[in-house]
């Protein structure tokens, strides 16, 4: 029996969707989406073997969700389309508005109590461009270095701590992190309104934001 037209497409859409459904897989796009990097690195930084993170990464690729290059030995992956971005947030939220175990997590990262409304972009660059905000981003020192919000102080959780007396008690602090997938932002804002600061995340992270076509610049921790 041959196959129909709209079965040969649904087994092609069907191969994104398998793409996705794998918790590895989720966290190797969330990565990517802040820079390319070479497998080795992308194994390091999710806690995957470099076998284990070249099989996953082979199954993204064939999906057309990421591509390589060669540089020297090393391959090097990125997203093939920012649309994969997108396509992240819209899973995301989708699972918080229809699975309560979702809002049961983050809730639990606020001690039970419901978690704050997030800043949308636009607001936070308003905001911004009026110098009414302390902006943190909330990775690791070499993904700011790639690409961060103008004006964002770097730190990690490890360190806010340290940070919180240099912060005015008085002035509204906005957390940020990788995207929808990542709960650094969420737990520094549950650190800070624990010390009596007003703090609240931004909606989304720095792919979104990049991808909104605002500013992004590179360059160490500030």
């Amino acid at each position: 029996m041959s196959t129909s037209p709209k079965q040969a497409l649904l087994k092609e859409y069907a191969l994104v969707a398998q793409a996705l459904a794998a918790p590895a897989r989720l966290v190797l796009l969330e990565q990517l989406a802040q820079t390319e990097a070479a497998v080795e690195t992308l194994a390091r930084k999710t806690g995957l073997t470099v076998a284990n993170a070249s099989q996953h990464l082979q199954q993204l690729r064939r999906a057309g969700l990421v591509t390589s290059r060669r540089a020297g030995k090393a391959v090097i992956y990125r997203l093939q389309d920012a649309r994969a971005i997108t396509l992240m947030a819209l899973l995301n939220e989708v699972a918080e508005a229809n699975l309560a175990q979702v809002a049961d997590i983050l809730d639990g990262l606020y001690g039970g109590a419901p978690a704050p409304e997030p800043i949308t972009r636009a607001d936070l660059a308003e905001r911004l461009a009026q110098g009414a905000v302390t902006l943190l981003d909330i990775r690791p020192e070499d993904e700011f270095a790639a690409g961060h919000i103008p004006d964002a102080r770097n730190t990690t959780l490890a360190d806010l701590d340290r940070l919180l007396p240099t912060l005015d008690p008085k002035a509204e602090i906005v957390a940020y992190c990788r995207g929808p997938y990542c709960i650094y932002a969420h737990q520094a804002v549950a650190l800070l309104r624990n010390r009596g600061f007003n703090a609240r995340r931004m909606d989304g992270g720095l792919p979104q934001w990049r991808e909104d076509g605002r500013e992004v610049r590179g360059g160490t921790r500030a």
